[in-house]
């Protein structure tokens, strides 16, 4: 597993343990910024288990 990978998955699992709960939480116009960056998180974890499991698939 190599280090961008790793920080990927973790930035975007800590993206997503910020931002779904604040989506429910803030007030109106920063709760879409919550789920911006709760969506942002679930791509980046996706992308870093991705770059993790399988080393060719973006080259």
């Amino acid at each position: 597993m190599t280090v961008p990978a790793i920080i990927l998955i973790g930035g975007g699992l800590a993206a997503v343990l910020f931002g779904l709960p604040a989506a429910h939480r803030l007030a109106r116009p920063w709760d879409i910024a919550a789920a911006l960056i709760f969506l942002f998180g679930v791509a980046a974890a996706l992308v870093g288990t991705l770059l993790a499991l399988v080393p060719g698939f973006f080259g």
